[in-house]
This record gives structure tokens, C-alpha cells and sequence, in this order.
């Protein structure tokens, strides 16, 4: 039955979205988004259920350090590497309810099929569930599945502490969620296949059912920190002021402009931004704020950063300023595996779905996983590319497209006793 072409495995569309439903509800928003932060009462809820799910299709299941939620459905030869599938749970604070869940559960939809139609792979399949992919909560983002490859170190991890002082440890703590299984492979997968929303127009704008991912961008996360002095606002003559605010806004500009002559790729982003004291009448003391650099070209990201700083100086000297600037997380370019790119096509030719090789533009766990396995990212198109806000909204016969094109595809590499590349 992993022969492309000899049977297509169809999923069960209604069972399918129940579940995602009945999932939505949990950390639901009044706008038909989702608050289910990394480790919160919600993210702890949502996996409970994911827990039961898994248990009733008698998965064995296991949880590591940092959190990650492991199901393994046996092969008929256990000794081989397993095919690992799955996504994340956790949201933005207030995120779509697409983004992240549609991939669990179209890998949760997968092992039921299988089930219902009693089908045997030969290699085990493991359902997954990583941690903190957002990044929202606590950072980096990707933790939990850069902690399970080695990227990070687990300790520092279980350290790192959220912006109320509640560390990652505390908080799998108490949602009881603090696994005993190391934060490792136990075995190396012999793939990892990913599912997620677009997150961008692409698909629609080409009305393409399935996006086959051939790579992500690069990208840099910074934070720049600019060192004023305080005074009234009334009183203090302009050509005295020393204010970290003017220094911020003026390299704020310079970031954006960055996209027009670095690459054609190249987004820049500045997300947060805090000022100190924060009063209409007190000059700003201190600003900082959050740079989000992007490219596939890993030796742009590299120049970016140095005419960032570039920028940060020359503000700095007009303005009479100091700062600083701390590179939280960088990531290269991910190229993913040409075959199970070529298998996914095969596929969805097979399944009569439209499909568009394509450069996707966010981070993903996959990422990580590439540096460890074949790795494989589908996308499903988002409507009018929006995601990371309540509006995020996948047409569910897209939905339905990309989880047959990703049963099937898992299917093949199930049966396949090829060595991993």
C-alpha cells in the first residue's frame, strides 16, 4: 500500500474537523482566535487532550525535559529508524487557531486513518508536539525542538524564564508537564514530515491547493538597546538633550529601508519596542527594541546585522547616545530534502491537487529537524495570508488537500527501507 499510484488513502474530513474544533475551544478567543501561550493553564489543557487522543489509538507516549509529547505507533520492524510527524500546540497571545494545531492534528488524523483501515508500516511512526515553537512566552523560539536536536542546551533552556520571572522549569512544572525522558532522539528519525499554514498569499494568489516547501528563510532576531538621559521636557534646550527615543526612531527607519537594497528577499521587522520612563513630559532615558531580519541568502543576514549596528552608531553620535545590540537567536536558511519534495509532488499529482514549489518565509520546527533527518513541509494556503492574529482562516477543503497529500506521502515513507538522505 506505499506504492504511489496502487491505493490513496482518503481522510475522514468530518472526524477531522470535529477534532480541530473541539481543540479550538481550548484557549478559544471571543474573536474566534487563540490564547494557548507555551506552558500556560490552556497549553497544559490542550495537552491533556492530545495526551487522550493518542492513549485511545494506543500509542505508547512519552514526555521529555522541556516538555515535548511523544506517540509511537509501532512497525512491523521495530528495529528501524521511525518516521516523526507533527507540529505545536502553543499559540500567540492572540493567534489563529490554524497556525501550529492544524499540523498536530492533520498528523493525529494520519494515525487514525491507518487504524481505520488497519494498515501496517514497517516503520514505526511517532506523533510529536513541540514546545514553545512560538517563541511568545519564553524565547528562543523553535525551543522545543531545538533543545531535542541538540541546538540548545537543555539546562539553559529549563532556565530561561519569562517576562514575570517564571522560569520554563516552574512552568511545565505546574501544568505537570516536566517529562523524565531525556530532550534526545532515541532514535534518529528516518524523516520528519511538518504540515502547516502558509502564513503568507503565495498559495492563494497563484489558487494553488499545496505548497511544497523547498526551503525557509534565514534569519536573525535582535534587540538594540539605546542609553539616553532623562530631563524635563519643558525646560531642557533641544541642543542639550541626550534622547535614546529620537536615536531609536532614526534607526527604526534605517532598518526598514534595509529591504530595498539588500536582497529582494530581505524583510526586517521591528515587533516590540519599550520606553523608559514612559511619561508625556520626561525625555526618554533608555529605548529598546526588537530587530527581525530575514533572507535566504545567510551572507545578507550577516550584512544586515553590520549596517544595523551601523545605523545604531550614527544615530547614537547625532543624538549624544550609547547603546547596545544582542543577537537573541539566528537561524540559516533550511534547505529541506529534494527527494520527499519530489515524493510530495508525485502525490499530489496522483491526488489531482495543485501544488507550487515555494520558499517559505517563517521559521518552523522543521527547521531544526533539518539538520537531522530528510525533512518535508507542506503548506496549505492561509486566506488573504493572514496569521498571527485572530483573522488566520484556512478554506477546510484546503485543510482536507493538504492532510490527504500528507497521509499518503507519510504512508510511502513508512514502507520505504531506504537509508535516510
Amino acid at each position: 500500500m506505499g506504492e504511489i499510484g496502487t491505493h490513496m488513502l482518503e481522510i475522514n474530513s468530518e472526524r477531522f474537523h470535529e477534532t480541530f474544533e473541539r481543540y479550538s475551544e481550548v484557549g478559544g478567543t471571543a474573536k474566534g482566535g487563540l490564547n494557548r501561550l507555551a506552558l500556560s493553564a490552556t497549553d497544559g489543557e490542550i495537552r491533556d487532550e492530545f495526551i487522550s487522543d493518542l492513549e485511545a489509538l494506543g500509542l505508547s507516549v512519552r514526555i521529555d525535559e522541556v516538555g515535548n509529547i511523544f506517540g509511537r505507533r509501532s512497525g512491523t520492524d521495530q528495529s528501524t529508524n521511525p518516521i516523526l510527524i507533527g507540529s505545536h500546540l502553543d499559540s500567540q497571545p492572540s493567534g489563529g487557531r490554524y497556525d501550529g494545531q492544524l499540523g498536530v492534528l492533520t498528523a493525529l488524523e494520519t494515525i487514525r486513518v491507518f487504524e481505520d483501515l488497519d494498515i501496517e508500516t514497517q516503520r514505526p511512526i511517532e506523533i510529536v508536539n513541540w514546545t514553545n515553537e512560538e517563541g511568545s512566552r519564553f524565547k528562543p523560539a523553535l525551543m522545543g525542538s531545538g533543545a531535542w536536536v541538540g541546538i540548545h542546551d537543555v539546562d539553559e533552556i529549563l532556565s530561561t524564564t519569562d517576562e514575570q520571572g517564571t522560569s520554563v522549569e516552574d512552568a511545565l512544572d505546574q501544568i505537570g508537564y516536566n517529562g523524565e525522558t531525556p530532550c534526545e532522539p532515541n532514535q534518529i528519525p528516518h524523516a520528519y514530515l511538518e504540515l502547516h499554514i502558509e502564513q503568507g498569499p503565495v498559495l492563494e494568489e497563484y489558487e494553488r491547493e499545496i505548497g511544497i516547501v523547498e526551503g525557509i528563510l534565514g534569519m536573525a532576531w535582535l534587540e538594540a538597546t539605546i542609553y539616553g538621559e532623562a530631563d524635563h521636557a519643558g525646560p531642557s534646550p533641544m541642543h542639550t538633550r541626550s534622547d535614546s527615543m529620537v536615536a531609536a526612531a532614526d534607526v527604526i527607519t534605517g532598518v526598514r529601508r534595509l529591504s530595498t537594497h539588500l536582497g529582494d528577499d530581505v524583510v526586517t521587522t521591528v515587533g516590540e519596542m519599550t520606553i523608559e520612563p514612559n511619561s508625556v513630559n520626561v525625555i526618554p532615558s533608555k529605548a529598546s527594541f526588537t530587530i527581525d531580519l530575514r533572507s535566504y541568502d545567510n551572507d545578507i543576514i550577516t550584512r544586515g546585522i553590520d549596517q544595523i549596528e551601523a545605523e545604531l552608531s550614527s544615530a547614537c553620535s547625532r543624538e549624544g547616545t550609547e547603546y547596545d545590540l544582542e543577537e537573541l537567536w539566528r537561524i540559516p536558511h533550511t534547505e529541506f530534502s529534494q527527494q520527499i519534495c519530489t515524493n510530495l509532488e508525485t502525490i499530489a499529482n496522483e491526488l489531482g491537487r495543485s501544488h507550487e514549489c515555494m520558499i517559505g518565509g517563517a521559521g518552523h520546527d522543521a527547521s531544526y529537524l533539518a539538520d537531522l533527518t530528510q525533512t518535508g513541509l507542506v503548506f496549505v494556503p492561509s486566506a488573504d495570508g493572514k496569521t498571527h492574529n485572530e483573522q488566520e482562516f484556512t478554506k477546510w477543503e484546503d485543510a482536507v488537500a493538504g492532510a490527504e497529500v500528507f497521509a499518503n506521502t507519510v504512508l510511502q515513507l513508512a514502507d520505504s527501507m531506504e537509508t535516510s538522505q
